[in-house]
């Protein structure tokens, strides 16, 4: 148990569904700022194939946070390092949940670095952590063009990460 109150394990497949419910509404609600509704809908148009996920998620390291049956946030990150999804549920933002789960999956990683491509909405919080944009980048959902940056974070202070 966290100083939240909501503790972090692993993925269950029985997750899914409502991490993909999840996914939808973090999208929609906090990225909003940063996105039009045409971009919202076209990263997050609410059909997930389930499945899919599933299978990605136990392929990685995913953490999912959790109080009292309600689950509050994941990410999930592969053996290299490369951290794939983060979201946390728009009622439970700031409250250190994305903290909590990047260090659980950094911590578990064997890779020399980490990285992944943020958002315009997260950015700043993996700045914050220490990653460093490579580049920006457009990239298309569904026809529809997105900004987000290709980030990169060395595992040991003084690595060079290449920025």
């Amino acid at each position: 148990m966290t100083d939240g109150g909501y503790h972090l394990r692993p993925y269950c497949p029985e997750d899914c569904p409502e991490l993909a419910r999840l996914f939808y509404d973090t999208v929609h609600m906090v990225n909003a700022a940063d996105y039009s509704p045409e971009q919202l809908s076209a990263w997050a148009a609410g059909e997930v194939d389930l499945a899919a996920w599933s299978a990605s998620f136990l392929t990685h390291r995913t953490m999912v946070a959790e109080r009292e049956g309600v689950l509050l946030g994941f990410g999930d990150m592969d053996a290299a390092g490369y951290l794939d999804r983060l979201y946390v549920h728009k009622d439970y933002q700031r409250q250190g949940i994305a903290t909590a789960i990047c260090d659980a999956l950094e911590s578990g990683c064997d890779g020399s670095e980490f990285t992944t491509h943020a958002s315009i909405t997260a950015k700043t919080f993996f700045e914050k952590r220490g990653y460093h944009v490579i580049r920006c980048q457009q990239v298309e959902r569904r026809g529809v063009e997105l900004t987000n940056y290709v980030m990169r974070k060395g595992k040991k202070q003084g690595l060079d990460d290449g920025a």
